[in-house]
């Protein structure tokens, strides 16, 4: 099922596979704060975000729920939002250790903190988590993550769960605010940039 979004259209089930959303993704994060802290050399970093985020990406669409946004004229993707029940047993993704390692390369200690961050802070209890919301540099402030966001929202509240995620820079923080977050915890990294953890309960 499609949703005309403006000049966008939001899909439920991603008509596009994997390699097109982890590219998305690897495009819009590849030089955002943490990535710049996990992996410093710009090189490397933008050499190895693809496989990194493929992981993921691959993950969601096994277990969880993919939404994809994409230009109505010519169906180029702009947005993806992957998210994650816990409502139900998740595995974790599949040689997730030894393929870590083979993308990571020298910052694979620092992927592991991060994971190990990341997994000291998330709540138990029933809920949808926000793995990764990315739009297309070129179509951010155009209101697509609002967008993505919202079309889940609306099952979430539909169903009386709450949604989790970490924002990972103040702008974002804000969105989520916007949406009806609020910050239960923040994650200082070791000489890096604070991550907000944020919890949305449902809503009427």
């Amino acid at each position: 099922m499609s949703y005309a979004v403006r000049d966008q259209v939001i899909r439920d089930l991603a008509p596009v596979g994997a390699p097109d959303i982890a590219g998305l993704i690897a495009v819009a994060m590849h030089d955002g704060r943490v990535a710049r802290w996990m992996q410093p050399d710009a090189t490397a970093r933008h050499r190895g975000s693809y496989d990194y985020f493929a992981i993921f990406v691959e993950h969601a669409l096994r277990f969880g729920d993919v939404y994809t946004t994409a230009e109505g004229d010519t169906g180029r993707l702009t947005g993806a939002a992957l998210w994650l029940p816990t409502t139900t047993a998740v595995p974790a993704p599949l040689d997730y250790d030894r393929r870590l390692k083979e993308v990571a390369g020298d910052a694979y200690d620092r992927a592991c903190l991060l994971d190990a961050a990341l997994d000291a802070e998330h709540p138990a209890g029933g809920h949808h988590y926000l793995a990764y919301l990315a739009v297309r540099p070129d179509r951010q402030g155009r209101g697509l993550g609002s967008t993505l966001l919202r079309r889940h929202h609306r099952r979430l509240d539909a169903a009386g769960l709450p949604a989790y995620l970490e924002a990972n820079d103040p702008r974002n923080r804000d969105l989520y605010l916007r949406h009806g977050y609020q910050v239960r915890s923040v994650i200082d990294l070791p000489d890096g940039p604070p991550l907000w953890c944020m919890w949305r309960p449902p809503m009427d």
